[in-house]
């Protein structure tokens, strides 16, 4: 019954025990799996393969221009993008499955309410009250080059939002969550270093934490999601602290070698 052809498109390296997870949620409405792996020393190639023959092991240039390169392998009418440690839950795989029934589909991308699931918990506020934009008509798309946080940009910006939920399984444990607050926020100063991007000194550092803690805490009501709430929306202000003072001693060390 569909009349629209979808694409999936995933990046991985060493996520054996979350990938399948992803596939299971997506692999009845796919017409295509693109996966590009950079090296896994687990079983995530060989668990990829039980649902696509579209795998491919490759280096890592940075997550834009990887997940560019799965894109530039996808030929369908529309494009799924997902990371390994997502999965669409019931709702959102019935959302999209009814959408690429349509006859015309008049939006150009979607975006997807994301459930951040933590701890055991799927949060409702805070980090989760938002969508990100991962469903997009293939054609005149792109995605930008970033070392870290890319973003896709579609042909036709008229966008349209996909119900259920984007479940996002965020950390192992809460030492993962460390290991990956820390690359983020380093992958993070070394992009807006290269962009040009002015850290504006250690104190503003500070203010932009502050500021991250009552976006996610206060005004995206992170506190009702109770004491999980109160970890991501510190783990995210220490993230931004540390993401402008990379950015600050990046300054220094290039005004030091002048």
């Amino acid at each position: 019954m569909k009349k629209h052809t979808l694409s999936v498109i995933l990046i991985t390296k060493d996520e054996a025990d979350r990938v399948e997870r992803c596939l299971q949620s997506i692999t009845n409405i796919a017409d295509e799996i693109i996966v590009l792996d950079s090296g896994s020393t687990d079983s995530t190639v060989s668990i990829c393969k039980k649902y696509t023959e579209n795998v491919e092991v490759t280096d890592w240039p940075g997550f834009g221009k990887q997940k560019q390169r799965a894109l530039d392998k996808a030929s369908c009418d529309w494009v799924l993008s997902i990371d390994a440690d997502e999965a669409l839950d019931k709702k959102m795989q019935k959302a999209l499955q009814k959408l690429l029934e349509k006859n015309t589909i008049s939006k150009g991308a979607y975006k997807l309410p994301w459930g951040v699931t933590i701890y055991g918990k799927t949060l409702k506020y805070g980090r989760s009250a938002r969508s990100v934009l991962r469903l997009f008509k293939r054609e005149g798309a792109y995605f930008t080059l970033d070392e870290v946080h890319e973003t896709i940009v579609p042909e036709n910006k008229n966008y349209g939002q996909l119900s259920g939920l984007l479940l996002h399984y965020t950390h192992r444990d809460y030492k993962h969550g460390l290991d990956k607050a820390c690359d983020y926020a380093w992958l993070g100063s070394q992009k807006y270093f290269r962009k040009n991007k002015k850290s504006r000194g250690l104190f503003i550092a500070l203010l932009r934490a502050i500021w991250t803690f009552f976006l996610i805490y206060i005004l995206r009501r992170g506190f009702l999601d109770g004491s999980v709430g109160f970890i991501m929306a510190m783990t995210y202000a220490q993230v931004n602290f540390n993401k402008y003072v990379g950015l600050w001693l990046l300054e220094n060390d290039r005004n030091d070698n002048k």
